[in-house]
């Protein structure tokens, strides 16, 4: 006969095999270890994104993050959009089992040039992060063709600049055409944003040409 210990190991198990980014999510012991469970998740969700990019070409900031959103919820991970953290932040993302709580705030942005990014954090980290919350999320939607060298320009405006009291150089982030900025907060500790990158660049198609001979 199957005793209680021997039904919740077996489950455990089998979250493991068949929902590893969710176990991973649920297990985290630090906060290092939760956001590398969530940049598996946020990864998948962003290729996603990238990989239907003609079928999104149509949407703004909101209807791009509404897609993002849904992609990265999954039992236990909540994200909402234009929930009120000191204003309406464009997306919430809440570990509803984890002990401690985990909660991530994320802004968006259409790319526009550097000014308009950074612009981003400054309401991420001035306006809507409170200082209690984990590593917040700037996410760059690039419709521009060269996503590497534009995110290239905005890390070194960031480089040169040090907008929001910017510590030391941005660093290399896990995902690609992404990166790390670490800044002092009002709240008096230093909070770290990871800057994601999405290549939602589109090429034109040709238009047929006709038969000249026709």
């Amino acid at each position: 006969m199957i005793n209680e210990q021997d039904s919740l190991y077996s489950l455990i198990e089998l979250v493991k095999q068949k929902a590893p980014a969710y176990f991973k999510l649920l297990a985290a012991k630090s906060e290092s270890e939760f956001d590398e469970a969530f940049d598996t998740m946020l990864e998948g969700a962003v290729s996603r994104l990238e990989t239907n990019s003609k079928n999104f070409e149509s949407l703004n900031e909101v209807g791009l993050t509404g897609v993002l959103a849904a992609s990265l919820s999954i039992p236990g991970l909540t994200v909402t959009q234009e929930a009120h953290s000191n204003g309406h932040v464009d997306m919430t993302i809440v570990a509803d089992h984890c002990m401690p709580a985990r909660r991530k705030l994320g802004e968006a942005k259409i790319y526009n040039g550097p000014a308009y990014h950074i612009a981003g954090l400054k309401q991420l980290l001035n306006r809507y992060m409170t200082g209690r919350e984990g590593r917040g999320l700037v996410i760059e939607y690039v419709r521009k063709k060269n996503i590497a060298g534009l995110v290239k320009e905005i890390r070194e405006k960031m480089d040169n600049d040090h907008p929001c009291q910017q510590q030391g150089e941005t660093t290399e982030h896990t995902l690609k055409w992404s990166f790390l900025s670490t800044h002092m907060h009002s709240c008096g500790e230093n909070l770290e944003v990871s800057h994601i990158g999405c290549n939602l660049f589109v090429e034109l198609a040709l238009a047929p040409t006709g038969n000249k001979n026709g």
